[in-house]
């Protein structure tokens, strides 16, 4: 996996991700992989419905993978945040 086909999902409007897999799909890459934290986790899953049924019908979901990792905030205290990385591929 490299970094040039990874689109971490964040604070940004659902489109604005969907936009990102299309650009990626369009240049040839064939398999992108969504990335996202805690509440992001429910915008990349919407970016990849919204892919696959107004798209790309045929798209296709490799592999889910589920995490927990362990982050150090800035007064130290520890937080577990949850973190999927979903890995699509067209078709």
């Amino acid at each position: 996996m490299t970094e040039e086909n990874t689109i971490y999902v964040g604070k940004k409007d659902v489109m604005s991700y969907v936009l990102a897999v299309m650009t990626q799909f369009n240049q040839g890459i064939a398999e992108v992989h969504l990335k996202a934290r805690g509440r992001s986790i429910s915008c990349a899953v919407d970016t990849t419905q919204i892919v696959k049924n107004r798209f790309i019908s045929t798209l296709q979901i490799k592999d889910i993978k589920l995490t927990t990792e362990e982050l150090t905030s800035d007064d130290g205290r520890t937080n577990r945040v949850s973190s999927m990385d979903i890995t699509l591929t067209k078709g």
